[in-house]
């Protein structure tokens, strides 16, 4: 699709069912399904139904680079490679992108920061994923999609900010800014860990479990309910002072777009999180609640 038949309205965090529906086919739409335990069971399930046209994205392959024992779980793409990679899915530079998943929007989040991070901002998660999708008796496809014709797009200034783990060790001594872990309170407090080999969190970090941000649908709360909850969480940091992070740099970009669409712009992620500082036990570690 060539870039001047993108749609003229711009969608930065979130879309609803009924607007996506309007807006198809001159978006491109990719399926972000994943499963931490089952790393093929995302593929599968697109195979077996997705939006029509939706292209599969994996998180391991495609959303991630090559884990190395040191750098996390997920380490960020390169960011040409990532570049190339949506260009032969047919994306055009300045083209609406809408990502989507089965899990509340946790993987399609990832893609939504990492679009930013290219220097894109016209890509939506959609509000409710999959489930809210058949629910609205949106039509389905399955088995494998035709490879479109290649996009034009490439990287641009980065949209989103980074810090690595050298400025996250550093400010466990200065506390400037305010570091944010998205985990679920048992795995900040180190208790019942599955997925790294060590359990805590990092010193001073405040847990706000990304799945605090959603209803009980599943979709997001509203902006002015997820503004006065997270204005309880930053305190006096204004958000441009707020690190995000996570177990690997996933569920993380879920509570950067929460905050992103109650316009509270401007927060960093730490991509390797949980899973690259534990790496190291010389980074100090923490279990149970933070003191005071």
């Amino acid at each position: 699709m060539a870039p001047n038949s993108s749609p003229p309205s711009t969608f930065d965090t979130l879309i609803d069912c009924a607007t996506l529906q309007r807006l198809l086919p001159a978006v491109r739409v990719f399926d972000c399904s994943h499963d931490l335990a089952d790393p093929d069971a995302g593929a599968r399930a697109w195979r077996d139904a997705h939006l029509p046209g939706a292209l599969h994205l994996h998180l391991d392959r495609d959303l991630s680079s090559r884990p190395l024992g040191g750098n996390g779980r997920h380490p960020l793409p390169e960011r040409s490679r990532l570049a190339s990679r949506l260009a032969r899915a047919g994306l055009h530079a300045g083209q609406q992108v809408v990502a989507y998943d089965r899990s509340q929007g946790v993987f399609a989040s990832r893609l939504w920061w990492l679009l930013r991070w290219l220097g894109h901002d016209r890509v939506a998660v959609l509000d409710g994923g999959w489930q809210a999708w058949l629910a609205a008796g949106g039509a389905s496809a399955a088995g494998v999609e035709p490879t479109p014709q290649p996009g034009d797009f490439s990287a641009a200034e980065s949209l989103a900010e980074t810090v690595d783990v050298a400025a996250v060790l550093a400010n466990v001594a200065s506390r400037e800014r305010l570091l944010v872990d998205a985990r679920s309170p048992q795995r900040y407090a180190g208790e019942g860990e599955t997925l790294d080999p060590v359990g805590g969190h990092i010193p001073g970090a405040r847990c706000r479990f990304h799945r605090d941000n959603l209803a009980g649908d599943g979709r997001f709360k509203p902006a002015d309910a997820l503004r006065d909850e997270w204005r309880a969480v930053l305190g006096p940091n204004a958000p441009a002072q707020v690190i995000h992070q996570c177990g690997s740099g996933v569920s993380a970009c879920h509570n950067l777009l929460a905050m992103h669409s109650a316009g509270l712009t401007g927060a960093a992620l730490y991509p390797g999180s949980w899973s690259e500082w534990c790496a190291d036990p010389e980074r100090p570690q923490m279990r149970g609640d933070e003191p005071g």
